[in-house]
């Protein structure tokens, strides 16, 4: 029995140390960070818009307004073990002038049951675009970002997480 636990608790000592060892050479904190951080897309453009449903929100929210990539990131995790509680960042570094300013911030999860899943309207009165949740999932999709300016330009940001538990029921 004491070799049973004097085994355990070496191999535990030695996950520590290999742990702390990639914290200290920053591997997961530089490195791929676990995040889909605006990874590129299925192609040169953007992700296929993959249903009639993002379609129609897509136009109706932006027209037939170009989605440039850019000034917007989405930071999500590659894997989201539990999709009840999916941690989203919103960050972006446009101006926030009374001039010129992001008025809106879309959130779109391409196969969730309501895939429009927030909208934030803002002024210049916030000062800088930094937004953070936490979002439901159904199953693993793209989920898109897409930011609209004062002037009528729109920004995107995108992040493709892989849903291991259903958060949508």
């Amino acid at each position: 029995m004491a070799s049973e636990s004097s085994s355990r608790r070496s191999f535990l000592r030695r996950c520590a140390v290999a742990g702390a060892g990639l914290f200290g050479s920053g591997t997961l904190l530089h490195g791929e960070r676990l995040l889909a951080l605006q990874r590129p897309s299925l192609g040169p453009g953007d992700p296929e818009v993959p249903n009639e449903a993002v379609a129609k929100i897509l136009k109706d929210l932006f027209g037939d307004r170009p989605i440039r990539k850019g000034h917007l990131s989405l930071d999500m995790p590659l894997v989201a073990e539990d999709g009840r509680i999916v941690p989203v960042i919103i960050e972006s570094d446009l101006p926030m002038t009374p001039a010129n300013y992001v008025k809106a911030v879309h959130l779109i999860v391409d196969h969730n049951p309501d895939p429009h899943l927030a909208a934030y309207y803002l002024t210049p009165a916030l000062g800088s675009v930094a937004l953070q949740t936490r979002i439901k999932m159904k199953r693993t999709t793209w989920c898109r970002a897409i930011c609209e300016t004062s002037t009528g330009d729109v920004w995107g940001a995108y992040a493709h997480v892989n849903v291991s538990l259903n958060g949508c029921g």
